[in-house]
């Protein structure tokens, strides 16, 4: 399995970025995916996950209102729309594919290499 993540970027506090994550050798159409990601000097920070095939998406308190998460089964590619960034939100941002899941607990089992955005006037 792969997957690769672009769209990163040079973003304005309150502008708009959108992260894909194009994903390969597993059926993505099945699958529950999520975003992590790690700012400098912190640890991995859980973003946001899709479980395209009931329909259910869930966001991070941080991010809530401001991103959307969602994918394109024709295209296998998982996406963030991330609008109104703030500068809190500078980081390199993963996408994930999940393992196994258990209430709010999430194991990932294939992670992208990260795209890195940062927030700044």
């Amino acid at each position: 399995a792969q997957l690769v993540e672009s769209g990163g970027g040079l973003v304005q506090p309150g502008g708009s970025l959108r992260l894909s994550c194009a994903a390969s050798g597993f059926t993505f159409s099945s699958s529950a995916m999520s975003w992590v990601r790690q700012a400098p000097g912190k640890g991995m920070e859980w973003v946001s996950s899709i479980y395209s095939y009931i329909s259910n998406t869930y966001y991070a308190d941080s991010v809530k209102g401001r991103f959307t998460i969602s994918t394109d089964n024709a295209k296998n590619t998982l996406y963030l729309q991330m609008n109104s960034p703030k500068s809190e939100d500078t980081a390199v941002y993963y996408c994930a594919k999940v393992a196994y899941y258990s209430g709010s607990y999430l194991s990932y089992d294939y992670w992208g290499q990260g795209t890195q955005v940062t927030v700044s006037s």
